[in-house]
């Protein structure tokens, strides 16, 4: 069974048409449209908040690294987008979730909500701020042999930061070090999953140091 053909208008009429979904968008600018093909199609961006009425939040996630991947629009050009977009239905979710994907905790307010996470998981005080294998890392158990580092957008990364980050993990696992990586929205909003990581890594450990 085909699925219906989906159209974004600037038209507030509500009148319907066989075999095509329309979505009426009163709101619509010339800025919101370009051609693909020769066929006038809504911007990835325009696309991207029309979605946002209509996916959950795992779905709308999926679009936003689907146009990251694609280099369609990447998160901070969409993110600013939004900010000349404020009031139109889907702005308001579109840009809840890039600010939670994309925000950075200070080192303060990081450490502050880590290390009481892996005290809690049976942890001592890690070292931070250490140079590992020619690398400064977040937080270092030199007994334990383990490295947790913390990455502060989720979104894209360039490629001369993700090899960096590859070339990090091959040392440290070269060392023979377990290595640890979480993102900043999971210190912040996902605290009980980092701490039964954390304590599921301890435990291993502590029973092969011994």
């Amino acid at each position: 069974m085909r699925s219906a053909i989906e159209l974004s208008l600037p038209s507030q009429s509500h009148r319907k048409v066989p075999g095509l979904r329309i979505h009426r968008r009163p709101s619509l600018r010339p800025r919101d449209f370009t051609t693909r093909h020769g066929i006038p199609v809504t911007t990835p961006i325009q696309t991207l908040v029309d979605l946002a009425l209509r996916l959950d939040r795992k779905g709308l996630e999926r679009a936003v690294n689907e146009a990251d991947k694609y280099d369609l629009v990447h998160p901070p050009q969409l993110r600013e987008a939004l900010d000349s977009r404020q009031g139109e239905p889907g702005v308001g979710r579109l840009r809840a979730i890039l600010d939670r994907r994309t925000f950075r905790l200070t080192k303060e307010e990081l450490e502050r909500r880590f290390l009481p996470l892996a005290r809690d998981a049976g942890l001592p005080v890690p070292l931070t701020g250490q140079w590992v294998n020619e690398f400064e890392v977040d937080f270092y158990w030199p007994d334990l042999g383990l490295v947790v580092e913390t990455d502060g957008l989720r979104f894209h990364r360039t490629p001369a930061e993700q090899a960096r980050d590859r070339l990090r993990d091959q040392a440290h696992t070269a060392a023979g070090l377990t290595q640890l990586r979480f993102t900043h929205e999971q210190v912040r909003y996902e605290p009980e999953y980092v701490r039964r990581i954390l304590a599921q890594v301890a435990s291993r450990l502590a029973i092969a140091t011994k």
